[in-house]
C-alpha cells in the first residue's frame, strides 16, 4: 500500500510534488538548504488530506506515532524585561497584569521540578525574563540546572541572549537543551521586535550549538504574518546546518496591554498545516505544541498529533499565560492512545 502510494503525483496549482521526492528529502537528515520558501509554501497549499498523509508518513519513519514527549516550563524570573517583543506581557514597557518578580529560590524551583516529574514530565524547562543573563544572574541558575539534572530530569533553559562563554558554563552544569526562538521569518521580524536583531538570535543559537547543547528553537504563528512568512520561519529552522532537536510551534496568546492584542486569530486548520509542514521539513526534530493550546479544541490538538507533533508542555501555566491542566492532557492522551515519553 505504501509503495503504491509513493508513486502518486500530487498536483497543486500546476506544481507537481512526487511523494518519493518529498520522503527522500525528509529522510536525509544530512541534506542542507534543501527547503526553499517556495517548497514549503507548496506543502501548505496541498489538499489537507494529502499534506497530513505526507506528514504522518514522514513521522512514522522517524518516531513512534503514538508517543509524545512531555515537558514542564517554569518561570524562574518573571517580568521586568527590557525588550519590546510585541507578544510578551513580561516586557516592562507594556501595561499588563504581569508584575516584575525576583529570581526564584532554589528550593522552590526544586519543588516545582519534583511536581513536574510526579505528573509525568521528562524535561524541566526554566525561563527567565532577561535580555540576557549577567554573570551574577547566571550563577544561581547553574545551581538550579545541576540540582534538577540530579533529580533524573532532562534540563532546558531560556534566559535570553548568551555572551561568549556562557553556553559552556550551562553545559558544564548539566544543561541538555537551550531554548531561543527565532519567532518568525526575517522579513516580518521587525514588525514584532526592535530591541534585538535576527542576527542576535542566530548568534546565540550558534553559541549553544558550539557548546554541544541541544537546540530548542521555533516560533510563534498568528501574529499577523502571511503564509509565506510562516513558511519563511520553517525554512530558517530547517536549513540550519543541524535543525533544532526541539521545535516549539506557538500559537499567539493575546494578552491585553501588548501591541499584538486584537490581532485577527489564525484559522485552526492553518495552524495544523504549520505543524505538518514543520514535521516534513524537520523529520527528526521533536515538534512541540507550545503556547496557545488552552484555546484549542481537543479535536484540533488531535489533528496536530496526527500531523506530526510529538511534544507538549504539561502544567497549568506557560511562563505567565494559561495552559491546559495535566489532568486534561492525561484524559486526551487516553482517548487517543498516546503514551508519554
Amino acid at each position: 500500500m505504501l509503495e503504491s502510494a509513493k508513486q502518486a503525483v500530487i498536483n497543486t496549482d500546476g506544481l507537481k510534488l512526487n511523494l518519493n521526492t518529498t520522503l527522500a528529502q525528509a529522510g536525509d537528515v544530512n541534506m542542507v538548504n534543501r527547503w526553499s520558501v517556495a517548497d514549503i509554501v507548496a506543502l501548505f497549499e496541498l489538499p489537507f488530506s494529502d499534506l497530513i498523509y505526507q506528514a504522518q508518513t514522514v513521522h512514522r519513519t522517524h518516531f513512534d506515532p503514538n508517543a509524545v514527549q512531555v515537558s514542564t516550563l517554569l518561570s524562574i524570573k518573571t517580568g521586568g524585561c527590557s525588550e519590546d517583543c510585541g507578544y510578551c506581557p513580561q516586557a516592562a514597557r507594556y501595561h499588563t497584569e504581569v508584575e516584575s518578580e525576583p529570581l526564584m529560590k532554589l528550593g522552590d524551583v526544586l519543588l516545582a521540578a519534583q511536581e513536574a516529574k510526579d505528573h509525568g514530565a521528562s524535561r524541566f524547562c526554566m525561563g527567565a525574563a532577561w535580555r540576557g543573563p549577567k554573570q551574577r544572574d547566571l550563577e544561581p541558575v547553574l545551581k538550579m540546572i545541576a540540582e534538577v539534572k540530579a533529580m533524573g530530569l532532562e534540563t532546558c533553559a531560556t534566559l535570553g541572549m548568551l555572551k561568549e562563554g556562557q553556553a559552556e558554563q550551562l553545559k558544564a552544569a548539566g544543561l541538555d537543551y537551550y531554548n531561543h526562538n527565532l519567532d518568525t521569518a526575517p522579513e516580518f521580524y521587525g514588525e514584532v521586535i526592535t530591541t534585538r536583531t535576527y542576527q542576535d538570535r542566530l548568534e546565540t543559537l550558534d553559541r549553544v550549538r558550539s557548546a554541544d547543547i541541544n537546540v530548542c528553537s521555533g516560533g510563534i504563528v498568528g501574529m499577523g504574518e502571511s503564509r509565506n512568512q510562516r513558511a519563511g520561519l520553517l525554512a530558517q529552522l530547517a536549513n540550519m546546518d543541524r535543525p533544532p532537536e526541539s521545535v516549539p510551534i506557538n500559537l499567539l496568546t493575546q494578552v491585553e496591554g501588548t501591541p499584538l492584542h486584537g490581532t485577527d486569530a489564525l484559522d485552526p486548520m492553518e495552524f495544523v498545516r504549520t505543524i505538518a509542514a514543520a514535521r516534513i521539513t524537520m523529520p527528526t526534530s521533536f515538534v512541540r505544541l507550545s503556547a496557545g493550546r488552552q484555546s484549542m479544541h481537543e479535536g484540533i490538538q488531535a489533528m496536530c498529533f496526527l500531523a506530526g507533533a510529538n511534544s507538549i508542555f504539561y502544567g497549568e501555566k506557560l511562563l505567565t499565560t494559561a495552559n491546559p491542566e495535566a489532568s486534561e492532557d492525561k484524559k486526551l492522551f487516553a482517548k487517543l492512545g498516546i503514551n508519554r515519553i
